[in-house]
């Protein structure tokens, strides 16, 4: 039986003239999570986008089927919405498939929210409260894919492993796949199935992180000299 959720073959993205992602070819499998890493300006977020069927592309996406698609993209924080008299209540509403509230509730339970959070001002949720508010929101659709840049913006390292602990607890209940873009070193051991690695130099390297994450791959990816520490 084919288990291959998604098989990208010479996947070639050009913007403004200039070539952000060149040649490139890897395939992911039901149920896994796909970290994608990389420094600023790689062409992370483009290949999200691309994926998405948001930018012209050369080469072949090819999905095993359609799918429900949960998207959470780079720079939906607390910045947005800070000085705006919006409720919880009131940003869950501004979806087209939000639930009644009976509904929403159950999906902020679900990330370890109570209803109380639905009378407050979004603008004064903690860092880890607004994003996991986010990460019920982008639930409610039901999706079979998340696909998510950078989703632990603005919150301390502890908050992030939280929010990250919370996707595997949600991709395993829910069989989920998962498509994250994230900075975050430290969590792709625990968290990712398969990385794949972008840089400007077209170093890269896709497989499981244990075997392609090296400290001369990271060095190569990275520009830059870099301290590893083995965690066992």
């Amino acid at each position: 039986m084919n288990n291959i959720l998604l098989k990208v073959q010479n996947l070639t993205v050009e913007l403004n003239g200039e070539k952000i992602i060149k040649n490139l070819s890897f395939q992911i499998f039901h149920g896994e999570t796909l970290t994608i890493l990389g420094p600023n300006g790689s062409g992370k977020s483009v290949l999200l986008r691309t994926l998405l069927n948001f930018l012209p592309y050369e080469g072949k996406i090819i999905w095993d089927k359609k799918y429900r698609i949960g998207y959470l993209p780079q720079g939906l924080n607390q910045l947005l919405t800070r000085n705006l008299p919006l409720t919880t209540e009131d940003f869950f509403k501004l979806k087209p498939s939000a639930p009644e509230r009976k509904g929403i509730i159950q999906y902020l339970s679900m990330v370890g929210l109570n209803k109380d959070i639905l009378s407050r001002n979004t603008g004064n949720l903690s860092g880890g409260e607004f994003q996991r508010m986010l990460m019920a929101w982008v639930l409610i659709g039901q999706p079979e894919i998340l696909f998510l840049d950078e989703p632990t913006t603005g919150i301390d390292l502890g908050g992030g492993e939280t929010i990250y602990s919370l996707l595997k607890k949600i991709q395993q209940e829910k069989k989920l796949a998962i498509i994250l873009v994230t900075h975050d070193l430290n969590i792709v051991y625990d968290f990712t199935d398969k990385v794949l690695c972008l840089s400007r130099k077209d170093h890269t390297c896709f497989g499981p992180p244990h075997k392609v994450m090296s400290p001369q791959k990271l060095e190569d990816m990275f520009g830059m000299k870099l301290k590893f520490y083995e965690h066992k």
